[in-house]
């Protein structure tokens, strides 16, 4: 006897690629447990499922930095308050974070996908479920987009939640419209753009020297560096909010279009975003 749940909930975060550093991304969990039927005749009530799942995926992946700790080129060393990742690009340029532990994921793997971070939390999610289930199974997913879509990372200096985390990201599409029409080649031209990229604060970088990017700033869960190529780099002159990154695009679009009405429908990761519209 199984039991399944589909689109249980959404992962937010961002992980080093071995090639394309620093990415955001954004990831559907699917469950399946196996067990025995308890005096209700469930495996397990679906809201505990959900709720368990849940909170662990929260405390463990979401709104993280999630390192492989085997991958090359990786330096990593912690305090008792925070973590510290070096990495090299294929190139030898650097990237750095140093950030509270709990900003930080590193998972015993050799790279980061959908198979390896599934096979690390199943071994760990069977311990928060009665006896009568005998097996987890989680299953990561990626959006289906028809059309552009980016990558980026950021981190909300302001926010009260874990979005002040300063290398978390999404995986995201965008719509764009001109007097209501679709177009597509500026959503594939903006994504384009936006590819892996690292939507900073410009109040929040500290240096810019040969190339390089380098942002800090104290939140309450503590104080975030980051250091990476600038040529990964977008910087906002405001929060790097989607409601900020919306009303940016749109902006940028109506410089450019400016006898059209232009609307920007940007989202955040998976079925969440904010609307703008310039006339």
């Amino acid at each position: 006897m199984k039991l399944f749940v589909d689109n249980l909930t959404h992962v937010d975060f961002s992980y080093l690629h071995p090639q394309r550093g620093l990415v955001g991304e954004s990831w559907e969990a699917q469950l399946i447990l196996k067990g025995k039927l308890d005096d209700q005749g469930m495996i397990c009530d679906f809201g505990t499922v959900k709720k368990r799942i849940k909170a662990w995926l929260d405390s463990h992946i979401d709104h993280m930095l999630v390192v492989a700790r085997d991958m090359a080129s990786l330096k990593v060393s912690q305090d008792e308050l925070d973590t510290e990742v070096e990495w090299l690009y294929p190139d030898g340029e650097r990237f750095f974070c140093k950030a509270p532990h709990q900003a930080i994921a590193l998972l015993p793997v050799a790279d980061i996908t959908q198979k390896t971070v599934a096979g690390w939390a199943q071994e760990q999610l069977l311990a928060l479920f009665p006896e009568q289930v005998e097996s987890v199974e989680i299953h990561f997913v990626a959006e289906k987009i028809e059309g552009a879509f980016y990558h980026y990372s950021h981190g909300l200096q302001q926010h009260k939640g874990n979005c002040q985390r300063i290398a978390h990201g999404h995986r995201s599409r965008m719509e764009v419209k001109l007097d209501g029409k679709r177009r597509q080649d500026i959503e594939l031209y903006w994504s384009q753009q936006f590819a892996d990229i690292y939507i900073g604060t410009l109040a929040h970088r500290v240096e810019s020297i040969e190339g390089v990017n380098r942002y800090e700033y104290v939140a309450p869960q503590g104080a975030f560096q980051l250091e990476l190529p600038a040529r990964y780099c977008y910087d906002l002159t405001t929060e790097t909010t989607v409601e900020q990154i919306a009303l940016h695009l749109a902006e940028q679009i109506k410089d450019e279009y400016s006898e059209y009405e232009v609307e920007v429908r940007a989202f955040e990761g998976v079925g969440k975003g904010a609307i703008v519209v310039i006339d």
